[in-house]
């Protein structure tokens, strides 16, 4: 069936990024045992929130002590930028059943969005099945890593002595650089969205995960408005 040679390229191919992932997912791992979670209770946070970024931040509030409430909303605010992606996939998920446009926004991830427009961009005819391979992926890698650091927590260094800490900047990197379509199309968008970053911080002095989300939104409109997006 073709749907399901899409759902193994797109496992197959975001295989090199699964690599990174699970870097960092071991990375959580040892926060999260900061955070006093157990591996049972880090994989199922894995399992049904997916989203590695605002775990990252949520379990970070919570080991530098801020309350739920602050910890929780600090995440949400980082994870609006999926209102965005998942919004660019508005034509693959339109007539399809319930479960599976749940199941395609719930396994949709920075990773595997990005690689399949990528992939697309080559002239490849890849869809929502090659989304979810990616995201099956990335899911079974992000939860069994993620697992594995909170069980080996009490063994292992703080991940920042070992670079680990750098992989997820690494992924993003990685992802960036897929997505680059070339300085007359994508260099004053992102130099938006970074200088917004920047001023928003530093001067605001916003939240940085509210930061982000803005700055993306900038750089999202401007590209809009020129007719890039």
């Amino acid at each position: 069936m073709p749907w399901k040679s899409d759902i193994q390229q797109g496992f197959r191919d975001i295989a090199p990024l699964a690599v990174g992932v699970a870097i960092y997912g071991l990375a959580f791992g040892l926060l999260a045992a900061q955070a006093r979670m157990d591996g049972l209770q880090t994989g199922m946070m894995g399992a049904l929130v997916f989203a590695g970024a605002s775990q990252i931040v949520v379990v970070e509030r919570i080991v530098a002590g801020a309350g739920a409430m602050t910890a929780v909303l600090a995440g949400l605010a980082l994870n609006l930028r999926l209102l965005m992606m998942t919004a660019a996939l508005r034509e693959d998920l339109s007539a399809r059943p319930w479960w599976q446009v749940m199941l395609g926004v719930h396994l949709t991830s920075d990773e595997n969005w990005a690689l399949m427009h990528a992939t697309r961009r080559q002239g490849h005819a890849v869809g929502y099945w090659y989304l979810v391979g990616g995201g099956l992926c990335l899911l079974l890698v992000w939860v069994s890593s993620t697992t594995l650091g909170a069980v080996l927590a009490q063994a292992m260094p703080e991940p920042r002595a070992l670079g680990m800490d750098f992989a997820f900047t690494a992924a993003f990197i990685a992802i960036l650089r897929g997505l680059w379509r070339g300085p007359r199309a994508d260099l004053l968008p992102w130099l938006i969205s970074g200088g917004a970053v920047v001023v928003l911080v530093t001067v605001v002095r916003i939240e940085p995960s509210w930061a982000l989300v803005l700055a993306a939104g900038l750089g999202a409109g401007f590209a809009g408005v020129r007719g890039n997006a």
